[in-house]
């Protein structure tokens, strides 16, 4: 009998993205995205936006902003985790004979379950959805994208499962969406 996190289906889906569906663009790319740096300038655009756009409330934001990724870290890493021990894919000697491993890239020893960058960054899609959505409009969709593509190239560099990806991403729109409804709450109690 297999173990949950022993999914043929996960497996599957893994080889497409990681070792069929590459490219030497991508092989650049995809890193490059999953590398939080690269998005402090989306951040400190983000934070600007909304210290002029929301005066009073700005900081509010900011700090409502600030604890989502807190809180979906600590879920995903501090708790999951910590309780459920899963092998990377990188770290899997059940698929070593076909996984992909991009050079140059260090791998974590971590449980997989959950992604903690899905947790992260589909949590603050969620939050900035519901809070910046009546400024920015349909725009808004993006982050879910951003987010998408983000977890997309954890699983392209062969850090994680799909269904890592999965719950990860559940989690943090829970928690998104609880911060996100705190904040708007508040907002309108100013």
């Amino acid at each position: 009998m297999q173990s949950l996190f022993e999914m043929e289906w996960d497996r599957i889906v893994l080889r497409y993205i990681n070792a069929r569906w590459h490219n030497s663009f991508f092989d650049w790319l995809l890193p490059f995205l999953r590398n939080a740096d690269m998005w402090v300038p989306l951040y400190l655009f983000l934070i600007l936006f909304v210290l002029f756009n929301y005066k009073r409330t700005g900081w509010w934001w900011v700090l409502a902003a600030a604890c989502t990724p807190i809180l979906t870290d600590f879920v995903s890493s501090s708790i999951i985790k910590e309780n459920i021990h899963r092998l990377r894919p990188c770290n899997d000697p059940a698929i070593a004979s076909w996984l992909r491993i991009l050079p140059g890239l260090s791998f974590p020893q971590s449980s997989s379950f959950t992604s903690s960058h899905a947790a992260n960054h589909f949590g603050m899609a969620m939050f900035l959805f519901l809070t910046l959505q009546k400024e920015i409009g349909k725009w808004t969709v993006l982050f879910f994208l951003w987010a998408a593509a983000i977890c997309y190239a954890q699983m392209y560099v062969g850090v994680h499962y799909p269904f890592d990806i999965i719950c990860g991403a559940l989690a943090g729109l829970v928690i998104g969406y609880f911060t996100a409804t705190l904040f708007n709450k508040a907002k309108h109690l100013s």
